[in-house]
């Protein structure tokens, strides 16, 4: 985890604690949640990102 993180965002220096918040973020958002290869088979091999989306439908057909 730790590797690919500092491979995506890089190790150059932030101005301050917000800007590498902000990037640890979107690197978490974008690339670990919606593009992440590792599937888990708890979640039927779906991303966290896909699993969230069909949680939300699951949710929207049952109300």
């Amino acid at each position: 985890m730790w590797a690919v993180l500092k491979e995506e965002i890089g190790t150059r220096f932030r101005p301050d604690r917000a800007t590498t918040r902000a990037g640890i973020f979107d690197f978490a958002e974008t690339f670990s949640n919606r593009r992440r290869l590792r599937r888990h088979i708890n979640r039927g091999h779906l991303t966290p990102h896909e699993t969230r989306l069909r949680h939300q439908q699951d949710q929207a057909l049952a109300a």
